[in-house]
């Protein structure tokens, strides 16, 4: 069971609402997931701390697990202020030595 950490959209038409969540790889995108663990309204201010809401122990817990971030949960990882190494960008340092 492979897992992911991504964003499950909601909200009305034109006023998104983001979930983070843990889901599989085959589940669908606003589909069954595992856990929540936070959220994200673009729609706010970027100083506005409301804007990213993120469980930061869950999150360390379930990539420990191997649950693998999507690109734009680890761009928001990195707002909060959690950094992760992406492993598209471990990749790409490694093939260029």
């Amino acid at each position: 069971m492979a897992l992911k950490i991504r964003l499950a959209r909601g909200g009305a038409k034109k006023r998104p609402f983001y979930r983070i969540v843990v889901a599989e790889n085959t589940a669908p995108r606003d589909g069954r997931f595992v856990e929540r663990l936070g959220s994200y309204n673009p729609l706010l201010e970027k100083e506005n701390k409301e804007r990213v809401i993120i469980d930061v122990d869950r999150v360390k817990y379930w990539m420990s697990v191997g649950a693998a971030a999507t690109d734009r949960v680890l761009k928001l990882l990195s707002e909060v202020g959690v950094v992760f190494a992406s492993s598209k960008t471990s990749q790409k340092v490694n093939n260029k030595s």
